[in-house]
C-alpha cells in the first residue's frame, strides 16, 4: 500500500495535520512514541490577545473560526467533548491597569476581544478590589482527552505505529519514500521539541521553553472562569483546577522540579485565599522559536519531506490553521505565508542542503 502521508508525532500538530489530510480523502499513517508530551500536559487555553503587550494574536479571528469548526467536527467524529468555551478574566491590580485596559479596548484589532464592562470582585476566595477585565472568545481544549481519543481512533483504523521514529530508515526514491516496510508519498515531521534530533531539519532554530503546571483540588474556590494574573487558574470541573505555568529556557527535560512547584505555589497563595490540595505536577517542553512564530515548510532538496513545528504556547489555536496551511502548500501549491515559512531563516535553511 502506498500512503499519501506518514506523519511523525501525535501531538496537537500531528493530529491536526492527520485529520486535515483525512478530511481531504488522503490516507495516512502516524508514528509516535509519546516522547514529547508538551501537548498532553498543556493547559490547553486559547486566547486571541497577548495580554502582556495588549496586541492581537496574528490572524487571531481566522484561527479561532477554523479552530472552532475543526474541534466541533472532531467532537462529533470521536463522540467526545474537548472544546470548552469559558470566559477569561484578567485581574487588575490598580486603577492604572484598568485605564490601560480600556485604552487597549479601543484598538481596531482588539475591539472584538476586550470587553469594556468592568467585572466586579465576584469570587470570595480572590481579593480583587480593582475587579477584572474580560477577554472574549476564550476557552480551553482538553488536550489529554483529545490526544487519547484520536490515538484510539487511529488504532481502530490501523493507522498508528507506536514506536520511536528512525530517521536513518528513510529511503528517498524517485517517486516515493520508503520507511521500513512502508511506502509513502510525503512525510510530515510534527515532532515538537524532538525535531532537534531530526537530521533533515535540525539546523532550524527551534528553541524550547519548559513549562510546569499543577492540578489542584479546591472545593471552596468556586471559580467558573479562567482567572489570569501572574499565573492562570483554569477550572476543569469537580472542584479541580489547573494552575500554571512556568517558563524555563535552560532546563530542557520533562521532569517536574521542586523549584517550579514552589514558584507556582507562591503565586497561587498570593492570588487565592482558600485551602487546596495539590494532586498532580506536570512538566513538558514547549516547541518555541526565538521569533515566536511557527515553522512550516518543505526541505529544499527533498521536497516530499515537510516540517510542522514551533507552535509554542498557542498550539490549540495554531494547530488547525497551520495544518491547513501546510496541506494547501503541498497539495495545491499555495505559497506559505512568509510569517511562518522556514525560508525566513536564511542561514539555517541554506544549511539544510548539507543533507543532499
Amino acid at each position: 500500500m502506498l500512503y499519501d502521508y506518514l506523519i511523525v508525532g501525535a501531538g496537537l500538530a500531528g493530529i491536526a495535520f492527520a485529520e486535515t489530510a483525512i478530511q481531504n480523502e488522503k490516507n495516512v499513517i502516524v508514528v509516535s512514541d509519546d516522547s514529547q508530551n508538551s501537548s498532553v500536559v498543556a493547559g490547553g487555553l486559547y486566547n486571541p490577545v497577548i495580554l502582556k503587550r495588549f496586541t492581537e494574536v496574528w490572524q487571531s479571528q481566522s484561527q479561532l473560526n477554523l479552530m472552532t469548526e475543526f474541534y466541533a467536527k472532531l467532537e462529533q467524529k470521536l463522540n467526545s467533548k474537548f472544546d470548552y468555551k469559558i470566559p477569561l478574566l484578567r485581574k487588575f491590580y490598580s486603577v492604572e491597569e484598568q485605564n490601560n485596559w480600556f485604552t487597549a479596548s479601543d484598538k481596531p484589532g482588539l475591539i472584538n476581544y476586550l470587553s469594556t464592562n468592568l467585572i466586579g470582585s465576584n469570587y470570595k476566595s480572590i481579593d480583587a478590589p480593582f475587579g477584572y477585565g474580560e477577554v472574549l472568545q476564550t476557552g480551553y481544549v482538553d488536550t489529554f482527552a483529545l490526544i487519547e481519543a484520536y490515538k484510539s481512533y487511529l488504532k481502530s483504523t490501523n493507522s498508528l505505529i507506536e514506536e520511536t521514529f528512525s530517521h536513518d530508515k528513510v529511503i528517498i526514491q524517485e517517486e516515493f519514500l520508503e520507511y521500513k516496510n512502508l511506502k509513502v508519498k510525503q512525510i510530515v515531521f510534527a515532532e515538537g521539541f524532538g525535531m532537534l534530533s531530526n537530521p533533515f531539519f535540525k539546523t532550524l532554530p527551534l528553541d524550547g521553553a519548559k513549562g510546569e503546571l499543577l492540578l489542584i483540588k479546591a472545593p471552596n474556590l468556586n471559580v467558573n472562569v479562567i482567572i489570569k494574573s501572574s499565573i492562570f487558574i483554569l477550572p476543569i470541573g469537580n472542584d479541580l483546577y489547573k494552575v500554571g505555568a512556568t517558563y524555563n529556557w535552560v532546563d530542557k527535560s520533562s521532569t517536574p522540579t521542586e523549584e517550579a512547584k514552589l514558584e507556582l505555589l507562591n503565586e497561587l497563595n498570593e492570588l487565592i485565599q482558600c485551602d487546596y490540595e495539590v494532586l498532580e505536577h506536570y512538566a513538558g517542553v514547549r516547541p518555541t522559536v526565538k521569533d515566536r512564530k511557527p515553522m512550516l515548510g518543505s526541505h529544499p532538496v527533498y521536497n516530499n519531506l515537510h516540517v510542522l513545528n514551533g507552535l509554542g504556547t498557542r498550539g490549540v489555536m495554531l494547530a488547525p490553521a497551520m495544518a491547513k496551511m501546510l496541506f494547501d502548500s503541498i497539495e495545491k501549491d499555495i505559497p506559505l505565508d512568509d510569517y511562518v515559512n522556514i525560508r525566513r531563516f536564511k542561514n539555517a535553511f541554506s544549511s539544510l542542503y548539507q543533507n543532499e
